[in-house]
């Protein structure tokens, strides 16, 4: 299966680059994760189908109010996950990224499993490795960031017990 996944990911990987993808993914990639999650209670996830992916249940910066973003990660290889606010390489940070810089306590939800976590913003001398790791999963990921023209946040998700 893992071969199976690796081939989809090279035929997939390069569309998800065009602009064409960047366009139209931002409205309606989140209505396709709505409609999965509705059908299936949670437990399959579109983008999940091709790279590992996660719910993160954050608190509104401004609102106060509980936000929730389905987002790629990686692996750290340390049991914590790294994700990027590319935004589809818009030009504006995703609110889910204000979010945690506002609220850093947050939670996710993994292949049906919740977890409390402590978001960190990924300092600028580790942000190369952060890269290279991402892109071992999803080569050609940080043209985002290229594209984009700024400076994508990247934060790593540790688990925390909860109190």
């Amino acid at each position: 299966m893992s071969r199976t996944l690796d081939i989809v990911r090279a035929c997939v990987a390069p569309l998800t680059r065009t602009r064409l993808f960047r366009r139209f993914a931002p409205s309606v990639m989140p209505v396709l994760e709505r409609l999965a999650r509705a059908i299936t209670g949670g437990r399959v996830q579109v983008s999940g189908l091709l790279v590992p992916s996660l719910v993160l249940h954050t608190v509104g910066a401004r609102s106060g109010e509980p936000r929730d973003a389905v987002l790629m990660y990686t692996p750290d290889g340390r049991g914590r996950a790294i994700v990027a606010g590319t935004n589809f390489a818009g030009n504006r940070h995703p609110s889910w990224t204000g979010n945690l810089l506002a609220h850093p306590d947050a939670s996710i939800t993994v292949r049906g499993r919740d977890m409390a976590v402590r978001a960190t913003l990924i300092p600028d001398d580790e942000r190369d490795a952060a890269w290279n790791r991402i892109e071992q999963q999803w080569p050609g990921y940080r043209n985002y960031e290229r594209s984009s023209g700024r400076t994508v946040r990247l934060f790593r998700l540790q688990p925390v017990r909860r109190d």
